[in-house]
């Protein structure tokens, strides 16, 4: 239990700092060479650490089955839409909705049982923790507006301030 816990605390880490940094990418280089540059190098890093700890193990593939094989044409998806939604949203906003959508649907796939999954009862519990999620990106939303107006305000108040 421990150690799920840390990996799942460890992909949060990186998937906040990968957002950041592809987004300081896509500022120079724009979307499609930042998902290339980013899908490509994770390529290469996967498929070297792939060689170093399964060696040709890395290549048995026999019982996948074909839809299994659009992963990484759904991973081109993932890198664009978070890209274009932290350069839009902001990195703390965005990461809030994706990680409320991932629950949301990953909460609808287990309850239906889809994609291969062991099908888990849904229960009025589990609907009101993603609701309490939500509501909690909702009040960090207009928490964080409230501020930003109030600093836009203030800011062509203090040139006029008589203390200058």
């Amino acid at each position: 239990m421990f150690l799920g816990l840390f990996f799942a605390v460890l992909a949060g880490l990186l998937v906040g700092l990968q957002n950041i940094f592809n987004t300081k990418v896509n500022e120079q280089a724009g979307t499609w060479a930042t998902t290339a540059l980013v899908l490509g190098l994770g390529f290469l890093a996967s498929m070297t650490l792939g060689l170093v700890f399964e060696g040709s193990g890395l290549f048995m593939l026999d019982n996948m089955k074909t839809w299994h094989w659009f992963s990484g044409l759904i991973g081109v998806g993932v890198v664009v839409c978070l890209v274009q939604g932290t350069r839009l949203l902001g990195p703390t906003y965005a990461i809030a909705i994706v990680l409320t959508s991932q629950l949301g649907f990953a909460l609808l796939w287990d309850s239906l049982g889809w994609f291969g999954l062991e099908k888990i009862p849904f229960t009025f519990q589990q609907l009101v923790g993603v609701l309490v999620i939500a509501g909690g990106v909702i009040v960090f939303k207009f928490s964080s507006t409230e501020k930003k107006e109030v600093e836009q305000v203030q800011k062509p108040l203090k040139q006029y301030s008589v203390g200058r």
